[in-house]
């Protein structure tokens, strides 16, 4: 039992930076208007609401593991974010990114083999 609650702990922080991620959704479409206008505001007002829910997802994630565990893979949220601005608003992805990703993923797998 102990191993499938690890595992739906570390889905729970993977998902948990993906809803980090989305708040770029918000950001990115706010900067396309004029600031302080009504679309503007609504979609400022959305990536707010996004990090609530991400901040309520966060708190049980360090709930169940240690903080320092948890913050290894806040840079899954850096690739989502590329991921979501390679696919939302067709914005290139370069080799230098795709490197840093890597990066990104190799430390994770280092950390998860220890």
């Amino acid at each position: 039992m102990k191993g499938k609650s690890t595992w739906l702990t570390y889905l729970l922080l993977i998902f948990s930076n993906l809803v980090y991620a989305c708040t770029c959704i918000f950001t990115k479409t706010a900067s396309s208007y004029s600031l302080l206008s009504a679309p503007y505001i609504l979609c400022i007002a959305g990536a707010i609401f996004i990090m609530g829910i991400y901040a309520i997802l966060w708190q049980q994630v360090i709930k169940r593991m240690p903080v320092s565990d948890a913050y290894m893979f806040r840079g899954t949220a850096v690739i989502f974010t590329m991921i979501i601005a390679c696919l939302l608003f067709s914005e290139p992805v370069s080799a230098s990114n795709i490197a840093g990703a890597s990066l990104i993923i190799a430390g994770i797998a280092l950390f998860a083999k220890s």
